[in-house]
């Protein structure tokens, strides 16, 4: 299982980015797995900041990012999308997303970041003026 993330980048307060995370290896399809994105700030703990089944659609986000970030998926491509929008300098951070290859299904929400077991390298988003 492979994942790659990228799309990171400068942008200013109240932009918007969107961050692509390919996956290989399984197939969104199977309902076996799951998509966090996270992200870690310099200084700071990961923060898990949403996840996404995509065999079915669920998504959840973290209270940090609700409402401005979205989930998305394009299962033909094995490629999930993190569309940030009214970004913050606060948001600046390096943004990584990571696979649950044994989830247990959208009933039971986001995976605890403990079950990611696999991780791409991390995309650099900076917010600034």
């Amino acid at each position: 299982v492979q994942l790659q993330a990228y799309g990171g980048g400068l942008v200013q307060p109240g932009g918007s980015l969107r961050l692509s995370c390919d996956v290989s290896g399984f197939s969104l399809d199977d309902d076996d797995y799951a998509i966090g994105w996270f992200r870690q700030a310099p200084g700071k703990e990961r923060e898990a900041i949403s996840c996404i089944s995509p065999s079915d659609g669920f998504t959840n986000y973290a209270d940090s990012v609700k409402g401005r970030f979205t989930n998305s998926r394009d299962n033909a491509k094995n490629t999930v999308y993190l569309q940030m929008n009214s970004l913050r300098p606060e948001d600046t951070a390096v943004y990584y997303c990571a696979a649950d290859t044994d989830y247990g299904g959208s009933d039971y929400g986001c995976p605890p970041s403990i079950e990611y077991d696999s991780w791409g390298q991390g995309t650099q988003v900076t917010v600034s003026s």
